[in-house]
């Protein structure tokens, strides 16, 4: 009609309209996401994590399944000889300054905080070999507290991806998802993205053709060009199984 105003959606908007999208997909195709490594406490946890630095979660699983029946808690870390301990945790890779880590942060674990592993962020981030992203794995999953979202590199690369940050050092880009991400979702999204650049935003060759974002991904290295391989396609019933 004549004299008639179109009215269209302001880049806020859109963006929180893309945003939900984003975590619409990852609900479903991930609904039920967790954390991968292998425990039975926090102070397990707090360990596998530190393993996990440099090496798959499956290669720590392998590892801890010995290591923790052979040292069942910060005390027995303590009193490890430390050769034997980096022996234990070779094959995880900077097993030296991963052993050096453990027996600082079981030590003061004992001394300071009474045998339990403390659960705040102010406390985790003193131990030894304990960063915010090592922090906040811990009190998200062993605590169920949000006190932010779990940076790694899958975390790193799909959320560059998918336009959410343009940092490229985790604490600003965890600031970056902090800002947008609710904080109800921060925990489970974090097991999500984890899942989702592991099994399907790959590195080298993205999964595109079956990625649940891939209509509101605009990233300049998709794959979708390519017809759908049986590697592909299993991997997605794979995840949505």
């Amino acid at each position: 009609m004549p004299g008639m105003v179109r009215k269209t959606a302001s880049p806020q908007s859109a963006g929180r309209q893309r945003l939900s999208l984003i975590l619409e997909a990852l609900n479903r195709r991930f609904p039920d996401a967790k954390c991968a490594l292998e425990h039975r406490s926090a102070f397990e946890l707090l360990i596998a994590t530190i393993l996990s630095a440099q090496c798959t979660d499956e290669r720590v699983n392998i590892v801890t399944r010995d290591l923790f029946r052979k040292y069942p808690g910060p005390q027995a870390f303590t009193t490890a000889p430390p050769g034997e301990l980096e022996q234990e945790i070779r094959s995880t890779g900077f097993y030296r300054n991963k052993a050096r880590s453990i027996q600082g942060a079981s030590r003061m674990i004992v001394e300071r905080f009474g045998g339990r592993v403390p659960e705040t962020m102010e406390e985790l981030v003193e131990l030894p070999g304990v960063a915010r992203k090592t922090a906040n794995v811990v009190l998200g999953v062993a605590f169920g507290k949000a006190e932010g979202i779990v940076v790694d590199t899958h975390v790193t690369r799909v959320s560059r991806r998918l336009e959410l940050t343009k940092e490229t050092v985790p604490e600003r880009i965890e600031q970056d998802l902090m800002a947008v991400i609710p904080r109800s979702r921060w925990i489970a999204f974090s097991h999500q993205m984890i899942l989702h650049g592991r099994h399907i935003c790959k590195a080298r060759k993205p999964l595109c053709l079956v990625c649940p974002v891939e209509p509101v991904c605009r990233s300049k290295d998709k794959t979708t060009v390519f017809p759908p391989s049986k590697t592909a396609a299993g991997a997605g019933r794979k995840q949505r199984g």
